[in-house]
């Protein structure tokens, strides 16, 4: 396992004054990106053998948001390898220890060169260490549905500040777009991601809104032509 402490700033913070669901992806995407960098498998590295790890789908469960200059420990275990995927979890704590976040996620490796999804290889996770218990959480259906009826939402387009380093629209961003389409007074309480096809400078994504009973959302973030780039689901409820 690999962790790290932080200190919730007012930049991370929204108007509630607590920890904004971007903030905590970038938390856990850092975490991640710490351990690989720790392991000596970090970017530059990966870059060098001409390989990147994408992330596939996230779950996260929000217990609890941290608050304004409240101490938190991110951390992060490697629990599985499988064909072209890894399976990451993450957990971020209060001071207590308590547990605030809760998430897994599922990445696969990418031939920079070939431009396909390659295998993962004993070298790729041999230096995260020995795999860890996997974190129990709630099943979930393998692929996130859109509903028959949905709202066309606003043209995005991707900006420059939405692209992480491999010139791709960061996972992050997608679910903050997502995000954006609920009305302002619900309560994000867990999060699924899928990612199929990655949107960069240039692109313009048409949201697709659709909302189910007990306050989920599932928004689909799609190209002109209808290929969906994200699908977010979200599970919400009352602010407060």
């Amino acid at each position: 396992m690999y962790s790290f402490d932080s200190r919730v700033r007012y930049s991370e913070t929204d108007e509630t004054g607590n920890l904004t669901v971007l903030g905590i992806i970038n938390y856990m995407q850092d975490c991640s990106t710490f351990h690989s960098e720790e392991a000596g498998v970090g970017v530059q590295v990966l870059e060098s053998r001409r390989r990147a790890w994408m992330l596939s789908s996230w779950q996260i469960l929000i217990d609890r948001y941290p608050s304004l200059g409240e101490e938190i420990r991110i951390s992060t275990w490697h629990n599985e390898s499988r064909g072209i995927y890894g399976y990451r979890n993450f957990v971020i704590s209060g001071c207590q220890g308590e547990s605030l976040v809760r998430a897994g996620s599922v990445w696969f490796l990418y031939d920079l060169d070939k431009g396909t999804p390659t295998r993962v290889l004993p070298e790729d996770i041999g230096p995260y260490g020995k795999p860890e218990p996997k974190l129990e959480l709630p099943p979930m259906p393998r692929r996130i549905v859109l509903p028959e009826e949905y709202q066309e939402g606003k043209p995005i387009p991707v900006l420059r500040h939405h692209l992480d380093s491999n010139h791709h629209v960061n996972n992050a961003q997608y679910v903050e777009m997502a995000r954006e389409l609920i009305p302002e007074q619900l309560t994000v309480r867990e999060i699924r991601a899928e990612y199929r096809k990655a949107a960069v400078l240039g692109d313009v994504l048409y949201p697709r809104l659709g909302k189910e009973k007990d306050g989920i959302w599932v928004i689909a973030l799609c190209k002109a032509e209808g290929e969906v780039c994200a699908c977010v689901w979200l599970k919400t409820e009352p602010e407060g």
